[in-house]
C-alpha cells in the first residue's frame, strides 16, 4: 500500500500537482480557517475583496459570521455584489471606494488582470513575472477611512479578521483602521519580499509595523512567485493579537 501511494504521488508531482492533508499544510484556506478558530472571529473585514473571492473561501471553510467586503473598481465591484446577493445575506458588499490614511481623491491604476491594480506604480519587477498585470487606464476614486466606513456597517458585538489584499497600499489602509483595531483580532496582510510597486512596504517593514499595533505572527502563506525563474515575490502574513497567542 505504501509503494503505491508513493507511486501516486510521483506521478502527481511529475505533473504539478500534489496530495497532502490540508491541516498540515500552510495553503490559504487552511491558514485562514485556523486564524478564524484561534482568534475567535466573527466579523471578517475584506479589503480589496476584488469579485469575493476571498469571502467564498471564508465561507466555503464554514465561517458563519458576518463579512464585509471591500473593493475600489467600478466594474469589478458590479460583480462582487452579484456574487454576494446569490450567496448569502451575512455578506455585506460597502459602497465602491478605496480606503487609506486620509479621507480624499486618488487615481487608482487599473492592471489588465484586475487584481493587480494599485494606487502605486507598478514596477517592471512585476509586469516581468506577469505580463498580464500591467497597468492598461486608470479610474479617479474617493478614499475614505476603513474605520468611518466599517463602524457602520459592523455588527454591534463581535471581534473582526482584517484581511488586507491592496497591492502595496497595505500600511495606508491600516493607518486609516485605527478605530476599529480594539475590535480586531487577527490581521491577514499581503507582505512583498521583492519591491513590486514604487513606495510599498517590504516584508521586515510591513511585519514590524503590525507587530507595533500588538499581533504577532501566526501564519505564512506563500503567494505570487516568478514562475520562470521560481522566485517567490509576495507571501500573506497571517497575525494574531499577542495575548491571544500568549494563551495557546
Amino acid at each position: 500500500m505504501h509503494s503505491i501511494k508513493h507511486q501516486i504521488h510521483r506521478l502527481l508531482r511529475r505533473h504539478g500537482f500534489d496530495i497532502v492533508r490540508l491541516e498540515n499544510t500552510t495553503l490559504e484556506y487552511q491558514a485562514i480557517v485556523d486564524a478564524i478558530r484561534a482568534s475567535g472571529a466573527t466579523i471578517v473585514l475584506d479589503v480589496g475583496a476584488n469579485e469575493g473571492q476571498f469571502a467564498e473561501m471564508v465561507l466555503d471553510g464554514g465561517f458563519k459570521g458576518c463579512v464585509i467586503s471591500f473593493e475600489a473598481i467600478e466594474e469589478v465591484h458590479r460583480r462582487l455584489v452579484e456574487r454576494a446577493k446569490q450567496r448569502t445575506s451575512s455578506w455585506i458588499v460597502a459602497t465602491c471606494g478605496a480606503l487609506g490614511a486620509q479621507k480624499g481623491s486618488a487615481k487608482l491604476n487599473l492592471a489588465g488582470n484586475s487584481v493587480s491594480s494599485s494606487l502605486l506604480p507598478m514596477r517592471k519587477e512585476h509586469v516581468s513575472a506577469l505580463p498580464a498585470s500591467e497597468y492598461v487606464s486608470s479610474q479617479d476614486v474617493r478614499v475614505e477611512r476603513l474605520d468611518e466606513v466599517a463602524q457602520s456597517l459592523m455588527p454591534e458585538k463581535g471581534m473582526a479578521l482584517l484581511k488586507i489584499d491592496t497591492q502595496g497600499f497595505e500600511l495606508e489602509v491600516l493607518r486609516g483602521a485605527t478605530g476599529i483595531l480594539p475590535r480586531t483580532a487577527a490581521i491577514q496582510i499581503e507582505m512583498s519580499l521583492v519591491p513590486l510597486y514604487d513606495g510599498a512596504p517590504n516584508f521586515t517593514d510591513a511585519k514590524s509595523y503590525v507587530e507595533s499595533l500588538g499581533f504577532e505572527l501566526f501564519s505564512v502563506v506563500c503567494g505570487f512567485k516568478n514562475r520562470e525563474t521560481g522566485r517567490l515575490l509576495q507571501v500573506d502574513g497571517v497575525f494574531l493579537r499577542k495575548e491571544r497567542l500568549a494563551s495557546m
